[in-house]
């Protein structure tokens, strides 16, 4: 298993189910926070309670579980920035249950003032939609990082 959390390759270009197209809506409304810069407005009740997310790779790779702790951490992670926003660039149906976002972070570092935008993050986020609930978000900081472990071509 990959650390996508799926040993399955991704459907062919064009795959769309009823259940596919409602996954894609709920992240693309997840992913309207975060572009705003709101990383913790998302509703816990789009979240599963068990729900993952994970850092898969980047400086310090870390796995979260529960939606209050994944909370928790992503703060202490992004604590050295502010004004954080992820922008979405792509979302890709890869199957019934995973979409794929190809985004790139902005932020400020608090006391550099640093504007991350000035060192491009071409990153992915890979979100595991079941039941109307997120079940897992995998971020990948480098892009490449994501397309290997998913087996898929830019």
């Amino acid at each position: 298993m990959t650390e996508s959390g799926s040993s399955q390759p991704a459907s062919p270009p064009g795959y769309s189910t009823p259940m596919a197209l409602e996954n894609l809506e709920l992240v693309r409304t997840i992913f309207t926070d975060f572009e705003r810069g709101e990383l913790f407005a998302p509703s816990v009740k789009w979240f599963h309670p068990e729900f993952e997310f994970v850092l898969a790779d980047g400086p310090s790779p870390e796995t979260w579980t529960g939606f209050a702790r994944a909370a928790e951490g992503l703060r202490d992670w992004l604590s050295p920035w502010e004004d954080v926003r992820v922008v979405p660039e792509e979302y890709r149906e890869l199957d019934g249950e995973r979409v794929l976002v190809l985004c790139s972070g902005r932020a400020r570092g608090k006391r550099s003032g640093l504007e991350l935008d000035q060192v491009r993050s071409e990153a992915a986020a890979l979100c595991h939609v079941r039941d109307g609930k997120v079940t897992r978000l995998v971020v990948y900081w480098q892009r490449e990082n994501a397309f290997a472990d998913l087996g898929l071509k830019e």
